[in-house]
């Protein structure tokens, strides 16, 4: 099992280290649902905010945000959340709807909500892979809120330095079938090692007819955007250092291995879909955005 500990990982909660980042993309997505032109709905998302008391007083719709848009945490930075949020559930639909794949693994799952708020087909699971904490924390909110998922939800809570693969079969996944792949907001935590086991693991797992996305970064020094308005902003609104967070060692190419092993793979920057969907980021300079990439691999029947 490759060691994929990182020196934030210490501290315990939703609240510690990378669970905080998790609450960070909530308050995006819950500022993202209020606003009139959203491109993506989460009603649940202002509840994980309210629920945890190290996010209580983040603002969680547009008109809480005084500076609005030109704000580089709650503006730029939550509509790249916003964007991805869509962009990503576009392709959960559509690889359920469009193939036989009825089992879907989140991995890294956060406090994501999708097994709730989409429109799964009959006979859907999702399994979500996640730290016990940020789990049980997601459980006493939703519970809460009476929620009701729409697709069967198997909660995994593993520490993915442990053996969450060895864990799903128990849980009821079937590597034998088909399933669909979601790492979002999770690699680029890792060390490089731990990202090549996760993809390998996952390529083992995937029977063919599967399909996998994932998000990571591609800069060749992240220190380059020290002091970008984004990681600023982040660093001095709510306390949250990202890039003390990040793995800064050289990243592998991991869509390339895929297309090794014969996946279909396609790379993109976000910025291609902001131009699809006629909002989100546009690069700027000093961009800490511009080393991220949304790679959408299949694994053809033959």
């Amino acid at each position: 099992m490759v060691d994929t500990a990182h020196r934030n990982d210490g501290v315990k909660g939703v609240a510690g280290g990378i669970g905080a980042t998790a609450l960070l993309v909530a308050a995006a997505r819950a500022i993202e649902t209020h606003r009139p032109d959203s491109l993506a709905q989460d009603a649940f998302a202002e509840h994980f905010v309210l629920g945890a008391p190290v996010s209580q007083g983040w603002p969680i719709h547009p008109q809480e945000v005084s500076d609005g848009e030109e704000n580089p945490l709650w503006g730029r930075f939550a509509r790249y959340f916003g964007l991805r949020t869509r962009v990503l559930d576009d392709f959960l639909l559509r690889s359920v709807h469009a193939g036989n794949a009825r089992q879907v693994v989140l991995l890294g799952a956060g406090l994501d909500s999708r097994a709730y708020r989409l429109e799964w087909p009959p006979g859907c699971v999702v399994f979500e892979i996640d730290r016990a904490e940020v789990l049980a924390f997601k459980h006493r909110v939703l519970d809460g809120l009476s929620a009701t998922p729409k697709a069967a939800r198997v909660a995994v809570p593993m520490d993915l330095r442990a053996d969450w693969a060895g864990a799903l079969p128990g849980a009821g996944f079937d590597p034998a079938a088909p399933s669909v792949w979601l790492v979002e907001g999770l690699l680029f935590y890792l060390p490089p090692p731990a990202e090549t086991y996760l993809i390998d693991t996952v390529d083992r797992l995937s029977a063919e007819g599967s399909a996998l996305a994932f998000e990571v970064k591609l800069d060749k020094d992240l220190l380059e955007y020290r002091h970008s308005p984004l990681y600023t902003a982040t660093s001095q609104q709510i306390g949250i250092d990202l890039l003390d967070l990040f793995d800064r060692n050289p990243r592998p190419d991991s869509a390339g291995a895929l297309t090794d092993r014969g996946w279909s793979t396609s790379v993109h920057t976000p910025f291609d879909f902001t131009r699809l969907h006629g909002r989100g980021p546009l690069p700027e300079r000093n961009d800490a955005l511009a080393g991220n990439r949304w790679v959408f691999a299949d694994r053809p029947r033959r």
